[in-house]
């Protein structure tokens, strides 16, 4: 096998493509970075030039993946603006997108056990992506009473909980689970009661 790593002049990032595949196929832990060095196409010694070992790679992995995530997320906050509702239960749904468009990231960002202060730059771009539920959350709440609002970060860590239980049992085909609605469809009824419980939306007739 030829070391094209080398020859398209990026192979740190090629290194990054060959572990999200291989997180899809076999888990965060289910790989060496031999494998990876051989799906990127180079030998094992050229992976420590750019990585200190696998979870390092991994943790890069999940960084871009937060990257995504943000982008995601905003794009979707603002194409639900003006209205504060549509924007928030757009997140929600972008949550599910994520998840299921980018599944390597996804795993390598929730499911490796690389914590988000595993880097500075983990830690700020992963803080961003939550601060993006957070700011549709606070916009939503601004239509609740100042005694009864819940603060912004608990409101979106309700959702963000809900979206990412969603995602673990009925998006991601774990094993012995079977969704009884479709997870788009329990994810929208699932926001729908919390903001009825809020007084956000009118109750169901």
């Amino acid at each position: 096998m030829g070391k094209r790593g080398y020859h398209h002049g990026n192979l740190r990032q090629a290194l990054v493509e060959a572990a999200l595949q291989l997180i899809e196929e076999k888990g965060p832990t289910g790989f060496t970075l031999s494998e990876a060095a051989k799906q990127a196409g180079v030998t094992p010694a050229a992976v420590y030039r750019h990585f200190a070992g696998r979870e390092d790679l991994i943790a890069e992995a999940a960084r871009q993946g937060y990257e995504i995530f943000a982008d995601v997320m905003q794009y979707a906050y603002d194409k639900g603006q003006p209205s504060a509702l549509a924007a928030f239960e757009a997140t929600g749904r972008a949550y599910l997108a994520f998840a299921r468009r980018y599944p390597g990231h996804y795993i390598a960002m929730f499911e490796s056990g690389i914590s988000v202060n595993d880097s500075p730059e983990l830690a700020q771009v992963s803080a961003h992506a939550r601060g993006v539920l957070e700011r549709a959350a606070a916009d939503l709440s601004q239509h609740i009473p100042p005694d009864k609002r819940p603060p912004a970060s608990m409101f979106s860590a309700h959702i963000w909980a809900l979206s990412h239980g969603v995602v673990e049992l009925f998006a991601r085909n774990s094993p012995g689970t079977q969704a009884p609605f479709p997870p788009e469809d329990l994810l929208e009824s699932g926001i729908g009661v919390y903001l009825r419980g809020l007084g956000l939306i009118p109750p169901e007739n």
